[in-house]
């Protein structure tokens, strides 16, 4: 570390928060966490769901305001009072979600997120000056809508840097990239750490935790519970750390069919597309049987929304054998009618689209069953009505099954975390038994623990004879779970490849079409 020395010789932390407290109601999501982060250091911030990770960070860059406790910058107190005060202070934060306008150009978005205003010209020199400097090459001039999701996480880096920060808040950076756009930001942040500026680094990926950074401290339940150098620890280890105990290994036996007779078939789908910035599918085509799964690795912005929203039934063929379920033609039916087929879909948005946001979860349950599973809900005679003890009873079950911890005996879905509503809405699916299951990102966002209870749920649905298929943006999640392994490029599926023949570096290829060519999956 390269900090300010004081006279007696110890060094000054470039951010120092002691005792920092954030309540919400009864809820204490922060509870005195101490943090040193020092100059020219990478530090990762490590912790499950709900550890308090968001909210610490959210504090220092101003965005909210501490309960109790202090934040120090460069030796002096300071309250951080809004984000424009933190970027004031040197203090830059790029968010796991872009805050990007798809129809204005890397430029004009740069420009709006400038406390001090420029000529338009000007911001677009300097946005390719430091993106030629530090590896981040982008066009200022092109339309973001355009672009791939590595491109705008640049453009989010570069106004980032615009800032001259001196400490820069990075939230999962590489959650959306192929593995060979992580190793260049991983060279970039490292070329960041040999000037002198800091780096708070959080992500779920521990491998690339113990490859990039100096120093972790990990929360748990808005504590911290340690301190380390991860390069001296395992994944296993900090995982640990973070959960309280060991996560869970994923049992993955052989896949063993009694037949070969596909549950699941798209044949020759191809769709224009359905917006200015949706992606046209063309000409895909996969088969799976049942006892197997099925990951789709690919850069988000793909095709893979507009590929399940296909499949699910939220568009509609022109042909009815374009989707095939359990020998049914299906492309002309929506998804009540084909969840009567035994199929489930999971999708990617959780509040909004898997679930209402302001509605219960046994009201969630109940939305999401088609007419015939609605009964097992209804009682009374000729004037049938939903039976809430046959709700509720069905709802705790995925509760219990799932481990979805929550602080209402039925709260509204919004008011669960994102990962213990992922893991409802995913048993919610998995408590019908589907014959073939569509899971769009199964684990964004999810701590190691829920992460790998969710992973194993899916291959024993596999192994029971169901057919899965898992389009996901952790490589090491496909890895993990998947028997073939296919890719999305510019809205064509690769071939799929069986997992014993597949490497990280051939799947990074296949998603940047070094390797695609459209073909049966």
């Amino acid at each position: 570390m390269t900090g300010t020395i004081t006279k007696d010789g110890s060094e000054i932390p470039l951010l120092e928060a002691e005792k920092l407290t954030k309540i919400f109601g009864t809820l204490k999501a922060c509870d005195g966490i101490d943090l040193k982060i020092g100059a020219g250091e990478i530090h990762a911030l490590l912790g499950e769901n709900g550890a308090g990770k968001s909210t610490l960070v959210k504090m220092l860059f101003g965005a909210l305001q501490p309960t109790s406790g202090d934040i120090a910058w460069k030796g002096e107190r300071f309250t951080v009072t809004s984000p424009a005060m933190g970027r004031s202070l040197g203090i830059g934060m790029v968010f796991q979600h872009f805050s990007l306008f798809d129809a204005l150009t890397a430029a004009e978005n740069i420009a709006l997120s400038l406390d001090e205003k420029s000529p338009l010209d000007t911001i677009a020199a300097r946005a390719r000056e430091i993106g030629q400097t530090y590896g981040l090459p982008v066009d200022p001039d092109a339309l973001v809508g355009d672009l791939s999701v590595g491109e705008r996480q640049r453009i989010e880096i570069i106004r980032c840097l615009l800032q001259n920060p001196d400490l820069i808040i990075l939230d999962e950076p590489t959650s959306v990239l192929t593995p060979q756009e992580a190793d260049l930001l991983f060279v970039t942040l490292e070329r960041l750490r040999s000037e002198g500026k800091s780096i708070l680094y959080i992500s779920h990926r521990l491998e690339e935790v113990r490859r990039l950074c100096d120093r972790a401290t990990v929360l748990r339940h808005g504590k911290v519970v340690g301190q380390c150098d991860p390069r001296t620890q395992t994944a296993a280890s900090l995982a640990r750390m973070m959960v309280g105990n060991d996560i869970h290994v994923i049992e993955r036996l052989p896949a063993e069919w009694t037949d070969r007779i596909p549950l699941i078939e798209v044949n020759g789908l191809s769709q224009r597309p359905r917006g200015p910035f949706s992606v046209a599918l063309h000409d895909i085509s996969l088969s799976i049987t049942g006892g197997e799964i099925l990951g789709i690795a690919g850069v988000a912005g793909n095709g893979q929304g507009e590929l399940f929203e296909a499949i699910s039934g939220e568009v509609l063929q022109e042909r009815p054998q374009v989707v095939r379920i359990r020998g049914t033609d299906a492309g002309r039916i929506g998804i009540s009618a084909r969840r009567t087929l035994g199929a489930a879909f999971v999708p990617e948005e959780r509040l909004g689209h898997g679930a209402v946001p302001d509605m219960s979860l046994t009201n969630n349950l109940l939305l999401s069953r088609h007419s015939t599973d609605r009964k097992m809900f209804l009682t009374g005679g000729v004037l049938k009505l939903v039976s809430e003890s046959s709700l509720a009873s069905a709802a705790k079950r995925i509760v219990v099954q799932m481990d979805v911890r929550k602080s209402a005996e039925n709260p509204d879905a919004s008011a669960l975390s994102g990962g213990n509503l992922q893991k409802f809405l995913i048993g919610r699916e998995l408590d019908r038994n589907p014959s073939v299951i569509v899971v769009n990102q199964p684990t964004w966002g999810v701590d190691a623990g829920a992460a790998a209870l969710i992973r194993q749920a899916l291959v024993d649905l596999a192994r029971s004879g169901s057919a899965v298929i898992v389009i996901s943006q952790d490589l090491d999640e496909l890895f993990e779970i998947s028997d073939r392994i296919a890719a999305m490029v510019h809205g064509r599926l690769s071939e799929s490849v069986p997992i014993e023949a597949m490497t990280m570096e051939r799947v990074g290829l296949m998603m940047g079409g070094a390797d695609a060519t459209a073909g049966a999956a």
